[in-house]
């Protein structure tokens, strides 16, 4: 069965490492004892993720069988749409501008926009407008990004307002950092 997901709670409650592991697992029906041998694990405790991830409707019961006395439990993943809005709910709620999950939320809903309408413009045999500026800048203490942060925010309001025009074509400007990877003495 198909299971739209729009709740953030239920997306969060999947995401620690071994609740992930197990849903990637239990693409094949399993039971507990059999997940806990293959992670190396007690068995009440992945007993116990399973109860939560089978309380949000994120597992789904298979089959019961009798084995030695006592019931064993087999459960599958469900099937899971997730709704891309939900998932920025949920790596994003409570972060700030600073945190990296939410530049890498922005940058994925960014990829995902000009991807679908990229496909969109080259179907109708058109070209897709856009722009990208990139820069690399140094800061010498950590505090400076910070400073630099509200100085480009300032400029880009300023700019924004000097072009914004009512009932003209909206366009998304995105402006993000993160420390430039390390080169090595290849150059690459």
């Amino acid at each position: 069965m198909l299971r739209y997901v729009e709740e953030p709670d239920k997306v969060r409650l999947a995401l620690s490492p071994i609740r992930r592991r197990l849903l990637d697992l239990l693409r094949e029906p399993a039971s507990a004892t059999q997940l806990a041998a293959a992670l190396d694990l007690p068995r009440q405790r992945v007993n116990y993720h399973l109860r939560e991830l089978e309380k949000a409707g994120l597992v789904e019961l298979v089959e019961e069988r009798r084995r030695r006395g006592f019931t064993e439990r087999i459960l599958r993943a469900s099937a899971l749409v997730i709704d891309p809005a939900v998932m920025g709910q949920a790596f994003t709620q409570g972060q700030d501008q600073y945190a990296a999950e939410h530049l890498v939320e922005v940058a994925a809903g960014t990829v995902r926009d000009v991807a679908r309408m990229q496909s969109a413009a080259d179907a109708d045999g058109k070209r897709l407008l856009t722009f990208t500026l990139e820069a690399e800048v140094r800061f010498a203490e950590p505090g400076d990004v910070h400073r630099f942060t509200d100085a480009l925010t300032a400029a880009m309001q300023r700019v924004v307002e000097e072009f914004d025009s009512e009932g003209g074509r909206p366009y998304r400007l995105i402006a993000g950092g993160h420390p430039a990877p390390r080169r090595t003495e290849g150059g690459t």
